[in-house]
């Protein structure tokens, strides 16, 4: 049975889904203000990816939904910076993000609404939170959520108000009757974009906007609600107050927390400038080998970034494609017991790391090739267990030879054929030259019954 770490009951508990073989699960997406670094193409895309693969392939119909925030303080800034309205910035990068979500051949959203598309039920639901005395409208015209009115505040954090206040910084912001409580809706500033509302022209704070969309796509109580880790305090902590105080009824069974991708055992972000951008590393890497590098750690533990990790995902990578392409899977039945391997590591909170290990046990094995038969069953179920992953999508000439022009790829072909020529004529001193030549050129020839195959190597 799939057992799902739960943040806030800070155990492993048995997964089961409100309506029967059916899951819900709402996914915190990106602020739309830069591109996407590496740090979200973990909490936002992949990790996710391989959790709805992995519930489909048990059974289970899935509505996924993922939000953009297209209207916030660093869009408005990087708009006025660049003297452009703040919906141009908006539009630039959910765009630019589409285009990497469309390279790493993640399964996309059914369900991908944008802040500013959701005023109505933003305000709707503000308007239900001070109506139940959860909200108040301070001095400057803003609207504030009172979380003394909200008894387990900081139950996800595992922290009480003192505890927060104690560490909270010194609040600048006389208009609060708490520096803890925090923005629902921020009243206009000149310049700045606004909608109507009842409290006046203005718009949303950031917090309020997950819970209202999550509750008007998947209801006042759904199944998974996924993030980074840093979303757990305060943005998940003020979903969980506004969404319990307006409808009355715990919002999540389910609180999945990604762990950071670290840059020298620091948090990869944008603020502190130490991110790369999924676009640079996808102009150097295939998209499967970002997701393998990824996934090779477990999906609550850190990730540190670097080249050289990168590097040994992609020969790691590389090892499971020569075994794709050299052991035919054809007429292959699916080995049980591997199987069964499979689905108990990734029953266990997902552990794509035990599941990973799992298909490298079956390319030895098709390697081995002591029995055809056998060889087709461990090959067919390596491609039927990787696909859960989201691996072995590709050709494998096409992957062993990527990032290669058509150019280089034909000199390649054609010194191959003069080498096989230079065997048949057992003209070994020429052929031998060749191979240097390819060797040089960081070509790896690889003979066997059925011909001459050849990989790139870096």
């Amino acid at each position: 049975m799939l057992k799902i770490y739960n943040t806030l009951t800070k155990r492993k508990e048995p997964f089961q889904s409100i309506t029967p073989n059916e899951v819900t699960i709402y996914v915190c997406g990106l602020t739309v203000y830069n591109d996407c670094h590496i740090g979200n193409a973990r909490s936002i895309f992949v990790v996710f990816d391989m959790v709805i693969r992995y519930l489909k392939e048990k059974g289970y119909k899935v509505k996924y939904v993922r939000n953009i925030t297209d209207i916030d303080d660093k869009i408005i800034k990087k708009a006025e910076e660049g003297g452009v309205d703040y919906a141009v910035i908006a539009e630039k990068y959910a765009a630019s993000m589409h285009e990497v979500e469309t390279a790493l051949e993640v399964i996309k959203p059914d369900f991908e609404p944008k802040a500013t598309e959701n005023m109505d039920n933003i305000i709707a639901m503000i308007e239900d939170l001070v109506a139940k005395d959860y909200a108040y409208i301070a001095t400057n015209g803003d609207v504030y959520f009172d979380v003394h009115k909200f008894g387990d505040y900081g139950k996800l954090a595992e922290q009480d108000l003192d505890s927060f206040r104690a560490g909270a910084r010194v609040d600048v912001n006389g208009a609060k009757q708490d520096p803890l409580d925090f923005v629902l809706w921020k009243m206009v500033k000149p310049g700045e974009p606004s909608w109507s509302s009842p409290w006046g022209e203005g718009r949303p704070g950031w917090h309020i906007e997950c819970s209202a969309m999550s509750t008007c796509y998947l209801g006042k109580n759904f199944d998974i609600h996924g993030g980074g880790a840093d979303l757990k305090f305060p943005h998940h902590q003020n979903e969980i107050a506004q969404s319990e105080a307006a409808n009355g009824i715990n919002p999540v069974n389910y609180w999945m927390h990604v762990g950071y991708v670290e840059v020298d055992k620091q948090k990869m972000s944008k603020s502190l400038g130490n991110f790369f951008t999924l676009k640079d590393v996808l102009e150097k890497y295939d998209p499967e080998v970002i997701k393998f590098f990824m996934l090779s750690s477990h999906y609550r533990s850190p990730l540190n970034y670097s080249e050289l990790s990168l590097q040994q995902a992609k020969a790691a990578l590389t090892r499971l494609y020569i075994t794709k392409r050299d052991v035919s899977s054809t007429g292959g039945k699916l080995v049980e017991s591997y199987y069964k391997r499979f689905c108990d590591a990734m029953d266990g909170d997902f552990n794509t790391p035990e599941a990973i290990a799992i298909l490298f046990e079956l390319a030895n094995k098709a390697h081995q090739k002591q029995n055809i038969e056998k060889a087709a069953n461990y090959s067919a179920t390596l491609d039927k267990l990787a696909a859960i992953l989201g691996f072995l999508q590709r050709d494998p000439a096409q992957f062993l030879q990527t990032e290669l022009s058509d150019e280089f790829k034909l000199e390649v072909e054609n010194l191959i054929k003069e080498r096989n020529q230079a065997r048949a004529d057992k003209d070994w001193s020429k052929a031998d030259k060749i191979r240097d030549q390819l060797t040089a050129m960081n070509i790896v020839l690889e003979d066997g019954g059925n011909g001459t195959a050849w990989r790139y190597l870096h």
